[in-house]
């Protein structure tokens, strides 16, 4: 496989985003092919999740993309985006605010990782390591002093690690810093 590029999303690249979300991403677990990431930023108190609409939140992860508040990074493999980590600053990710249990007090100081996707083809090639690293890099330049993630314990299946592996975390450097029936929020320190 050739080294992977990662580029920051930019509206340049919101066709190759959405070209990925409506082709690759889920192409062997539909049940999630109506996200398109666009969860966490979703008004629940409006609609309820469940009756979403791919088309609506394609629509509406769009215009974030456009209006630069949806952030986070695509790898590239010969063109071709086959990965993406949805990461930014915590405060630009409403629902991780209004999610009782993921509510904090520093939020300014830090970078949230939310969701992780790369395709089946490509995954198990360091491909989700090289999205983590941007994301943590990007951070620092941003001027954030802490990563938190969000990776969901007891579980290798592809389609529950939508956060990424607690394993991938750990052995980035990351610590446990709170945890859930259902999954861990971790932290790292950064600079």
């Amino acid at each position: 496989m050739a080294v992977p590029i990662i580029r920051a999303l930019s509206p340049a690249l919101v066709e190759d985003y959405l070209r990925f979300f409506d082709h690759d991403a889920f192409a062997d677990n539909p049940k999630w092919a109506t996200c398109y990431c666009y969860f966490y930023h979703a008004p629940h108190a409006q609609k309820d999740w469940g009756a979403r609409t791919g088309a609506e939140n394609r629509a509406a992860v769009r215009e974030l993309c456009f209006s630069g508040r949806m952030h986070g990074y695509l790898a590239y493999v010969e063109g071709k985006p086959v990965g993406w980590c949805h990461a930014a600053p915590r405060r630009e990710i409403p629902n991780l605010q209004t999610i009782e249990e993921l509510r904090v007090d520093d939020v300014d100081q830090i970078g949230a990782i939310v969701c992780f996707i790369v395709a089946k083809p490509y995954r198990r090639q360091g491909i989700a390591r090289r999205l983590l690293d941007a994301a943590c890099d990007g951070f620092i330049r941003q001027g954030l002093v802490i990563a938190e993630a969000y990776p969901r314990k007891g579980t290798n299946a592809d389609d529950a690690n939508y956060h990424g592996p607690a394993r991938m975390y750990l052995a980035a450097g990351f610590q446990p810093f709170r945890e859930f029936e259902d999954f861990i929020m971790v932290r790292k320190p950064l600079g």
